[in-house]
Order: C-alpha cells, then sequence, then structure tokens
C-alpha cells in the first residue's frame, strides 16, 4: 500500500471513530489497535493534521485531576467521509474486476 494510500486511510478511520462521538488520544490508539497496529507517535501527526485541514476540533476536560484533549468530528470531516464512501463504491467496482481474474 502506498504511503499516501495508508496515510488517507488512517485519516478516515479515525474520523470514522469519532463518528461515534468525542474521544481522547490514548483512547483512539486504543480502539484503533483493534484493528491496526498503530502507536501514539504516528496517531498525534494525523490529528493535528485533521484540525488543520478542519475536519476536527479540539476541546480539553480535566479528568483525574490532569487536562485531558478531546477530538470531535466537524461537519467537514463528516462531509469528508461521505464523499469517500461514494469514491469507494466506483473503487470497488474496479476491485472487484481484478479480483475475478485471479
Amino acid at each position: 500500500m502506498s504511503v499516501d494510500l495508508k496515510k488517507y486511510m488512517i485519516e478516515l478511520f479515525v474520523l470514522a471513530l469519532l463518528t461515534k462521538g468525542p474521544s481522547y488520544g490514548y483512547k483512539l490508539v486504543s480502539d484503533l489497535n483493534n484493528y491496526i497496529q498503530m502507536s501514539e507517535s504516528t496517531l498525534y501527526p494525523v490529528l493535528r493534521r485533521l484540525e488543520k485541514d478542519n475536519r476536527l476540533s479540539t476541546y480539553n476536560e480535566i479528568y483525574g485531576g490532569r487536562n485531558r484533549k478531546y477530538y470531535k468530528i466537524t461537519e467537514s470531516g463528516r462531509k469528508y467521509i461521505d464523499s469517500y464512501i461514494e469514491e469507494w463504491k466506483d473503487i470497488k467496482k474496479i476491485y472487484d474486476i481484478i479480483l475475478e481474474g485471479k
């Protein structure tokens, strides 16, 4: 898988998790690791990029006496996922044709 495609897929995966509700970094890593191996050092640049692109927003809450940063998907993030789903329908058709030939 190309680096760009993998980066794109990780962004979509993070946003998809956030459609279930706001979350924080350690929890996101834990949730992602149920499906793919990911470290916090890989996740945080993705979160910063998504925030910069206005696909997620952040807020802080005190938890156990410490500040915890939460991430929440934005309307722009939801539209990003929706556009991917539309693209995926076409990609899947091509993928299915490729698999038929094997």
